[in-house]
């Protein structure tokens, strides 16, 4: 099965993404801390983050045209967040910075033993755009729209704007609010995180919990499952695609390559499973390094990869 997306022709980007960017100051420790004590980090860096802004320096490596569309502050942190996009080759002209905000940022604790991470953020409530501050011809400049569900009121105006240019928009969605079924009746790929499922219809069975799911959207629906792989309704049944067990360094941004992969595959309007695939390599290949982007792989290391 193929998807066969009627991308519109003649734009500027083959993906623009509008949500999420960071600065993720990224701590790998022998284990978890426990309540009043001491520790030697293994490993620090500060990287780059955000759910969004990853996914777009991901795709822009791999040689897909990118632009990204989201708020930074007028501090350091958001000048740091801002260099770390652009050097990528990601276009950043519709980028706006928020003066008196705070940039967003996270403060990692990546568990050594098992790569598993613990993520404590801050997001400046400035960061949320405005009634009027996004343009449509800027949201609407390329053949894929990929956005998240945080600042959900700018991604519900997202998400109309691209289905009446037809536009196919991914959505990368792991926590509800109370607009969330509002926005994820106007997406047209939904990939969820693992637990998103059972949030959003207090269904703890995962099967169940995706077919009931399935019931509030009318376009394809994935939840991603960590090194179990993917979960996904195809022609009314589940199917799972197996993932790749690695050695994890640390598991931060895996969801976000994850969903860059998806967008990539379906850009080559491959097969489903292909995609699926695909997407579960780049997120596995990540795990390999600390932070978000730094364990990106390169196409021909997925390649490699798929080919053992």
């Amino acid at each position: 099965m193929r998807f066969n997306p009627p991308f519109p022709k003649n734009k500027p980007f083959d993906v623009v993404g509008m949500g999420l960017n960071s600065v993720d100051f990224l701590a790998l420790v022998p284990e978890f801390p426990t309540p009043n004590s001491k520790m030697k980090i293994v490993r620090f860096s500060k990287q780059g983050g955000g759910q969004v802004a990853t996914a777009m320096v991901a795709l822009s490596r791999w040689g897909v045209k990118t632009k990204y569309i989201g708020k930074i502050g007028g501090d350091d942190l958001g000048q740091f967040s801002l260099n770390s996009i652009r050097q990528e080759g990601v276009d950043v002209s519709s980028l706006t910075i928020e003066p008196d905000a705070t940039t967003q940022f996270a403060l990692i604790i990546v568990d050594g033993p098992s790569g598993e991470r613990t993520i404590l953020w801050d997001r400046d409530e400035r960061l949320m755009y405005r009634e009027g501050e996004l343009r449509k011809e800027e949201v609407c400049s390329g053949r894929v729209l990929h956005l998240d569900g945080h600042d959900i009121q700018a991604a519900i105006r997202c998400a109309r704007w691209a289905r009446e240019e037809g536009i196919p928009t991914v959505l990368d969605i792991d926590r509800v609010e109370p607009l969330t079924s509002e926005l994820i009746q106007e997406i047209d790929f939904m990939i969820t995180s693992s637990r998103f499922p059972s949030l959003f219809t207090g269904i703890s069975d995962r099967e169940k919990a995706i077919l009931e799911l399935q019931k509030h959207t009318s376009g394809f629906l994935c939840s991603t499952l960590g090194d179990e792989g993917a979960m996904a309704f195809i022609n009314g049944e589940i199917l799972y695609v197996k993932g790749f067990k690695v050695k994890a360094v640390d598991t931060t941004g895996a969801g976000d390559v994850f969903h860059a992969g998806f967008i990539y595959g379906l850009l080559q309007n491959w097969e489903v499973v292909e995609i699926l695939k695909f997407a579960n390599a780049v997120a596995a290949l990540k795990c390999h390094d600390l932070g978000g982007r730094k364990g990106i792989p390169t196409i021909e290391e997925v390649h490699r990869f798929l080919s053992l």
